[in-house]
């Protein structure tokens, strides 16, 4: 009999991984209180890699490292992300604008429209790497999967910090890599395209792991899990969204068009994967475990629950621009990133603060309980220690 093995799937989308945080605050009241990680796989992409590192790198019980992770997260503002000064974002646009008389790059530091150096002080104080090997070691961690996207040669790379057994992996454009997991594999699986610098890692620049990840569940499988439990960001899942046509008012602004480039980078592959998953699953059922293993078929159904926003996580974000920096509102305003301008869907990745993340919280949380009897349902057959 196939040993049950869980996986947290986290997907990426900057500030909206905040509702993840709320949709796993509700598995703390569901689980045992004292229950340690139930996840032994845990897979993070952009800002859903830094919620996984700090869940799977907590010597404490599930309950107290998702209570920190709330912390965080209420607590959070957008200078704690990236500088927010207008001279800070002036003198990125010079760069910029250099880098067009040097075949448009820039010597040193890579290119963006944010400094997101304040980061990396805030990862290092709420994630501490060291303690993963501990995890590992005490079995409550069987491996911790970071995706990025390599600039050279187009890659996404599954970075993979786990117990011993664990191998390299290559597929089309996807290759699986053991390695001792950094804050600098953090930084670059969140570095949001063009906003945020990207990474050097070894000898090649990476950038948002949610680029070209032509299949987001991959990697968990690899690793070896059978039931997924998968926490996406946006709403396009509930079929009352389906359908549904704005008026047109205007051209499309540049955030606009922007916001619909993040949504296919950060949304449309982890759903597509998704659906391709629950067909594959449909027709396995049709096909009798005798007839399969007399076929030598390797595939395996994959039991899985999806939590994903109720709400629009744009029309939020519009609400919420004015909370934002004065120089960053006045550039996201520029570029029609507001409810009005049509681009309110790029404000919503930038929206690092207490009142739009909490609100995402709340939201996930609701979400979540809603969901009860399912996560009731999906845990049941694995006893929490």
């Amino acid at each position: 009999m196939e040993i049950e093995k869980r996986a947290l799937l986290l997907s990426g989308g900057g500030a909206r991984a905040a509702y993840q945080v709320g949709v796993l605050k509700a598995l703390t009241e569901i689980l045992p209180s004292t229950a340690h990680n139930p996840f032994p796989i845990i897979c993070g992409t952009s800002a859903g890699a830094i919620n996984a590192a700090a869940l799977a790198s907590h010597p404490g019980s599930f309950r107290e490292a998702v209570h920190n992770l709330e912390l965080l997260w209420r607590n959070l503002s957008p200078d704690k992300v990236y500088k927010t000064s207008g001279a800070s974002l002036f003198k990125s646009l010079a760069r910029i604008g250099l880098s067009l008389f040097n075949q448009g790059s820039s010597e040193g530091k890579p290119l963006s429209l944010l400094d997101n150096s304040p980061l990396l002080d805030l990862l290092r104080e709420a994630v501490d790497l060291d303690a993963l090997d501990g995890a590992i070691e005490s079995g409550n961690l069987e491996a911790l999967c970071i995706t990025a996207l390599g600039y050279s040669s187009g890659e996404s790379v599954n970075f993979f910090q786990g117990r011993p057994g664990l191998a390299f992996w290559r597929r089309y454009q996807r290759i699986g890599s053991p390695c001792k997991l950094t804050y600098q594999h953090l930084l670059a699986s969140s570095a949001i395209p063009t906003i945020f610098p990207s990474v050097k890692i070894h000898r090649e620049y990476f950038g948002d792991g949610a680029l070209r990840q032509i299949a987001p569940i991959s990697p968990a499988l690899h690793l070896g899990a059978n039931r997924l439990f998968i926490i996406g960001v946006s709403s396009n899942r509930n079929p009352i969204h389906w359908g549904k046509r704005k008026a047109i008012r205007h051209t499309p602004s540049m955030a606009q068009i922007m916001g619909q480039m993040f949504n296919s980078a950060f949304i449309d592959a982890l759903e597509g994967d998704i659906e391709h998953m629950e067909r594959i699953n449909e027709l396995l059922s049709l096909i009798p475990d005798d007839v399969r293993e007399a076929e030598g078929l390797v595939l395996r159904q994959v039991n899985s629950l999806v939590i994903s926003p109720s709400e629009e996580m744009d029309v939020i974000a519009g609400r919420k621009v004015r909370s934002l920096p004065p120089s960053l509102r006045l550039a996201l305003r520029a570029v029609g990133a507001t409810k009005k301008g049509g681009g309110a869907t790029a404000a919503s990745y930038l929206l690092f603060t207490s009142d739009y993340c909490g609100t995402l919280i709340d939201m996930g949380y609701k979400d979540a309980m809603w969901e009860r009897n399912h996560i009731e349902e999906f845990f049941e057959l694995d006893k929490i220690p």
